[in-house]
């Protein structure tokens, strides 16, 4: 079957497409029915099943004489250090740890915090909380002790499971003073902690409340699988919210497994056994999807990176990652390989490694410019594949269906909608607009499985902020169009959409003329306000190494560039060369903040902000470019 056949085929019946996919997972009970209505737009999926995620990610894998195969391998260039886990060893190791957590009264439906770095034993605690019916609760490594308050407060865990330190590649984090600064702000306090104690910076433990992750599980008994209802919470994650209050993404544990183990074969095309890795981290949805979940449960191997695509040690490690553990399929974030082209413009470095056994790579995290993706097919000679998706869905909602039938690339498209997702188009009355016309993007309720069915403690939150602007629809919060051939676009987020003299325009759309500039490595246009046209775009470019040219001189070509590409309508006159732009530490580009420098507004500063310095240097900018507010 080619990809209308199978989309079709969910159009007509999605309760058999869905029950018929989840013949792939191991049930305690297998479900009776895959949809459940419970009224007001709100669904689950498979409620009825019993199941243990767990089990399905690792010990079925053992049960079925797979043992042996490696789970995870952990890459640390920042540690210089390299180790293969099997199944069978992973089974033992997240037994032990679950018995230990079960030993201090950790028991199913009970909260767990995470805080950890990109190291195995951060997969192996969110699996021992998994295994217990336990909800974790991952927060990214080196978040700021208040943001650690934060979602302590709301998740209420019973225990915090963290690491002494992370690593970056010129400095040691320490993870024990913002740990005890967040217990010290939360009204909750959790019952105890387990540190994992790491060789570069040891913590000092707590008497009477932290327990060594090693010494605290001498002793206990392993733990089984504790089978869950098939709408039991997995995790929460955390994802920013507009009003600075975080939101906690509900993951239900049925869904989760059916969904993700769907992807694999037929979104990134993999077999079980091959080795599969996406760059990014455990604190993000990409790390809870595609580094720990979905590669164990289809069976696959999977890569575990403590380090940066430049910089440990240079811009080649990608590379040699991927050659060196034979890599099959690869996903990481545009940005990432926007800092490879900018350190390598010419690809030496990817030169001295095979990638033979590299058969694509995958772009999500944000929009995926065509001269970065040009620069990859060319470098690299794989396919370069962009899809769409949100911490929310957490899997695709358009992407290229490999595994079923690799369809044409546009560049600049994620290309189609996947089973499960019935996506539209909307103008602002809530009705759908014709192909090539740029409006809100929405998906007809229901949601598929695996996506969230509300947030934590917040229901009422969760319809405010997808279900009630376009009732009947889950809103996405990204403004694109459809082509005629039913190819999704997303141009921007639905706010970074301008109007410049009554004329809709996305910033993204500039950003794609920008990226195209010889000079340019990486860039962000933003709206900034204007009495007579009520907003005017800005545009901010960083150079490739290298380029040594007056940078008045390039920020004239690239105005120039955009007036010829998009026309005089861009109003396109605000251009400035910086070193940096204000990311946070997934790679997005902060540009509401930076709308709010340029505006001068109060803003919130970010907790996801990867260095707060930068902020100054895009005032500077602004201040340059001789705009003021």
């Amino acid at each position: 079957m080619g990809y209308k056949d199978v989309y079709a085929a969910w159009k007509a019946d999605p309760e058999a497409f869905w029950l018929e996919q989840a013949r792939a997972i191991d049930w305690d009970e297998a479900p009776t029915q895959a949809l459940f209505d419970r009224g007001d737009h709100i669904y689950e999926w498979f409620a009825d099943a019993r199941v243990n995620t767990c089990w399905n990610a690792v010990d079925r894998h053992v049960e079925a004489g797979r043992g042996e195969q490696t789970a995870i391998i952990w890459d640390s260039p920042v540690t210089r250090t390299k180790r293969h886990i099997s199944y069978a060893e992973l089974r033992n190791r997240v037994a032990a740890l679950a018995g230990a957590l079960r030993a201090k009264g950790i028991e199913k439906g009970d909260r767990v915090i995470i805080y950890m770095p990109m190291v195995p034993e951060a997969i192996e605690a969110m699996l021992a909380c998994a295994r217990l019916g336990a909800i974790h609760s991952v927060v990214f490594g080196g978040f700021a002790a208040h943001e650690l308050a934060v979602r302590i407060d709301d998740a209420r865990p019973k225990a915090i499971i963290a690491a002494s330190c992370g690593l970056e590649p010129t400095r040691v984090v320490h993870y024990k003073p913002l740990l005890d600064g967040a217990i010290e702000q939360a009204a909750h306090k959790p019952d105890f902690c387990v540190l994992f104690q790491r060789e570069q910076a040891a913590a000092e433990l707590t008497p009477g409340r932290d327990f060594d992750w090693h010494a605290f599980q001498q002793g206990t008994e392993p733990a089984d699988c504790v089978p869950v209802e098939g709408n039991h919470p997995a995790y929460i994650l955390y994802t920013s919210g507009t009003t600075g209050a975080p939101k906690g993404v509900v993951r239900p544990t049925a869904g989760h497994l059916v969904a993700l183990n769907w992807s694999m074969k037929n979104i990134y095309g993999v077999d079980p056994g091959e080795v599969f890795w996406a760059a990014s981290d455990v604190g993000w949805v990409v790390g809870h999807s595609y580094i720990c979940y979905a590669p164990l449960i289809h069976g696959n191997t999977t890569v575990v990176f403590e380090g940066k695509p430049v910089g440990t040690p240079d811009a080649g490690t990608f590379w040699r990652v991927i050659a060196e553990h034979k890599v099959a399929s690869f996903f990481t974030a545009p940005t990432a390989f926007r800092a490879v082209k900018r350190d390598d413009p010419k690809g030496e470095l990817i030169k001295d490694h095979d990638l033979s056994h590299l058969r694509a790579i995958y772009l999500a995290g944000e929009r995926a410019d065509p001269d970065t993706i040009e620069w990859m097919q060319d470098k690299t000679g794989k396919p370069i594949y962009d899809h769409w998706w949100q911490t929310e869905t957490g899997w695709t909602i358009a992407g290229n269906p490999v595994g079923i039938e690799p369809m044409p690339v546009k560049i600049g498209s994620p290309t189609v909608a996947m089973p499960g997702y019935d996506v539209k188009i909307l103008g602002e009355d809530g009705h759908p607009l014709p192909a090539g016309e740029l409006g809100a993007i929405a998906i007809l309720l229901p949601l598929p499985p695996g996506t969230l069915p509300t947030l934590w403690n917040a229901p009422e939150r969760f319809r405010k902020s997808y279900l009630s602007h376009f009732p009947g629809y889950y809103e996405t919060g990204d403004a694109g169009m459809m082509d005629e051939d039913g190819y999704l676009w997303i141009m921007a987020r639905t706010d970074d959409v301008i109007n410049v003299a009554g004329h809709r325009l996305s910033t993204g759309g500039m950003e794609e003329v920008l990226a195209s500039h010889p000079d340019v490595a990486e860039c962000a246009v933003i709206g900034v306000r204007d009495d007579l046209k009520g907003q005017l775009p800005m545009g901010f470019v960083c150079l490739s190494k290298g380029v040594n040219r007056p940078h008045e001189e390039i920020a004239a070509e690239c105005v120039a560039l955009v007036r010829d590409r998009i026309g005089p309508v861009a109003a396109f006159k605000l251009c400035a060369v910086v070193d940096r732009l204000p990311k946070t530490r997934s790679g997005k580009i902060l540009r509401r903040t930076m709308a709010a420098i340029a505006d001068g507004e109060d803003f919130k500063m970010p907790a996801t902000i990867d260095d707060p310095a930068i902020l100054d240097e895009i005032r500077g900018a602004v201040q340059g470019m001789g705009y003021a507010r």
